[in-house]
């Protein structure tokens, strides 16, 4: 059986790791991994490859930046070139990012059978980019790896058949649970904060009641501010920058490792990301979401608040997780054997 599978943003190296893996023990598993070159900045790709011990992509289409409608169309030209040469049984994607749904396209319209990893996933909000990426890849899925029951329940409604979907769980646990024997907690005592979404930081009010109110939390405990590139952009487009209290250690973006150390020994988290929800629960450091919706809803009252920039909202998630006050629970099926799961389904 060939299967390529594709990554193109940092989230999708971390979640491809362990399906790699578990291909690689089965001799009956051709793999083939491409790279859209979806984010192509050296800290955020090759990097990430080397941490992880990811294996070099067999092919990499260089797609680079660009609007979503261009990057896109960029990515489906180039992929649908590797699938008529290369032939595959089915194409493996993950997440929701312009490389998920462009390379599920590709493959849709040659008759490729399509798995999706992280299947599923609900914001509700359509302004956001991945969510509509999420699902259009889901409906043309043959293959929908879905890490909860949750959104199995979410697709049935959707209309897709049962068998087509598969609850295997997350597959950034089977990554960070490998990692986090590793992990050293640190002794300091500090919040770890990123902030990236265009919803919070394109919007100049936004963005500056979100200084505010992390300034306002940085009175309790130092907060250390990994900067996404696009937000550090913002922060001198709006002149917000020198607004930042001193207790706020804003420094350049990090690798995976060192973020997860970070996250580890933080005593919470702010964050806007998708994966980073589900990563510090899988950590137990208390999560403080700062959108008006998330997709992890699993997630939520279980070590995740969402409260988006409501300033009073923060402040009691944030004195709960200072006090220990936050409840955490294992959530079924993140153990670390998510990719497993995976590819004994393909091999049906």
């Amino acid at each position: 059986m060939k299967i390529i599978s594709v990554v193109g943003a940092r989230p999708n190296f971390i979640k491809i790791k362990p399906v790699l893996d578990a291909f690689a023990k089965r001799k009956s598993i051709k793999s083939i991994l491409v790279h859209t070159g979806q984010h192509y900045d050296a800290l955020m790709s090759r990097k990430f490859f080397k941490e992880l011990n990811i294996p070099k992509p067999d092919i990499n289409l260089d797609a680079g930046s660009g609007t979503h409608g261009k990057q896109t169309a960029k990515i489906l030209e180039k992929f649908e070139r590797v699938l008529l040469k290369e032939k595959p049984d089915c194409v493996l994607v993950v997440g929701d990012v312009n490389s998920t749904f462009a390379c599920s396209l590709a493959a849709s319209k040659l008759g490729i059978k399509i798995a999706h990893v992280e299947a599923g996933k609900r914001s509700y909000n359509r302004a956001m980019p991945e969510e509509i990426n999420r699902v259009l890849t889901d409906q043309i899925s043959d293959y929908l790896f879905v890490p909860s029951a949750a959104e199995k329940k979410i697709l049935r409604g959707e209309g897709i058949a049962a068998n087509k979907i598969h609850v295997v769980g997350n597959v950034m646990a089977d990554t960070l649970l490998g990692l986090k024997r590793k992990a050293v907690k640190t002794k300091d005592t500090y919040g770890v904060l990123t902030l990236h979404r265009p919803h919070n930081v394109d919007d100049k009010a936004r963005f500056k009641q979100a200084v505010k109110i992390i300034n306002t939390i940085a009175r309790k405990t130092d907060i250390i501010f990994p900067a996404h590139p696009r937000t550090v952009k913002q922060l001198k487009a709006f002149k917000l920058k020198a607004k930042l209290s001193k207790n706020v250690k804003m420094i350049e973006p990090v690798g995976y490792k060192t973020m997860v150390n970070l996250v580890d020994g933080a005593q919470f988290i702010l964050t806007d990301s998708g994966g980073l929800q589900a990563e510090a629960v899988i950590l137990k450091t208390p999560c403080i979401t700062l959108r008006d919706q998330t997709e992890w809803t699993e997630t939520l009252g279980w070590g995740n608040t969402l409260t988006g920039l409501n300033e009073r909202k923060i402040k009691t998630a944030v004195n709960k997780a200072l006090a220990g006050q936050v409840k955490f629970k294992t959530i079924p099926y993140w153990d670390g054997k998510s990719a497993e799961r995976i590819a004994r389904a393909l091999m049906k």
